[in-house]
């Protein structure tokens, strides 16, 4: 019942955050040069990708993905990141010395400010459902790097699909 509120919370909360950052204006074209809309967006289940971090620096909850992917032109967060999102609030609440900046990513698709935009807004998403999990706003830092660190090179849905994410990066 608790997870059911909580499901419900957040969704409530990223369906009324709103922001003057119009993502619309920037249409995405496919490769036949056809303007994609939203409901063409494409489904994918995708594989987390695994990060090294150096020594000296807080690896995160152990055993746990440290990214969250996102469909096309979306910034919402989808069910199955649920628990990666839960186990990461928990590391941070353990200790409230830990910090954590979310790196917010998207594929190649779209010009450059939209991307900066996008990737914000997903960066933000993540920061917002840790706050609901408890969270302060001390310990998290959303930023966006739009198309600029693609994780995956290549210009298909897979390598896209694995572009489309928020990275946690403890420091």
């Amino acid at each position: 019942m608790k997870k059911l509120l909580l499901s419900l919370g957040l969704t409530l909360l990223l369906a009324a955050c709103a922001s003057g950052v119009k993502l619309d204006d920037v249409p995405v074209e496919d490769k036949a040069g056809a303007a994609v809309t939203q409901s063409a967006q494409a489904q994918s289940a995708v594989a987390p990708v695994s990060t090294i971090q150096s020594k000296g620096i807080d690896p995160g909850s152990a055993g746990v993905s440290k990214v969250v992917y996102f469909d096309f032109d979306s910034f919402v967060i989808k069910a199955e990141a649920q628990s990666v999102i839960e186990a990461h609030a928990r590391h941070l609440r353990a200790d409230n010395k830990r910090r954590a900046s979310l790196e917010g990513h998207t594929d190649e698709q779209g010009g450059r400010e939209y991307n900066l935009a996008l990737g914000q807004k997903r960066a933000e998403a993540v920061r917002k459902a840790l706050n609901l999990l408890g969270v302060p706003d001390n310990q998290i830092e959303a930023v966006s790097f739009g198309k600029e660190k693609p994780a995956v090179m290549g210009s298909n849905e897979t390598a896209w699909s694995k572009n489309r994410r928020v990275e946690f990066n403890y420091r």
